[in-house]
């Protein structure tokens, strides 16, 4: 239960960052902006970690990349405004 409260939570942290970070209006709810951080930090987590566990600083700035990566996907998709 507590795995996945915390991926909850850093889901909502590196997906607020991402739509931060991210040049322009990114229109979204908390639960899309969780679910775009999940999204990044399975996208770009494991490549930054190398199959090493833990937490590492490489780890979330790639999970924040890769959550813009897909708000950059789906606007080229035409999924965004």
């Amino acid at each position: 239960m507590s795995n996945i409260i915390g991926a909850i939570i850093s889901g909502l942290l590196v997906g607020a960052l991402a739509r931060w970070f991210y040049p322009g209006a990114v229109e979204m709810g908390w639960l899309t902006t969780i679910g775009l951080g999940i999204g990044g930090s399975l996208l770009a987590g494991a490549l930054a970690n190398r199959g090493k566990t833990g937490f590492h600083r490489a780890g979330c700035l790639a999970s924040i990349v890769g959550a813009m990566a897909l708000i950059l996907l789906g606007r080229m998709m035409g999924l965004g405004a």
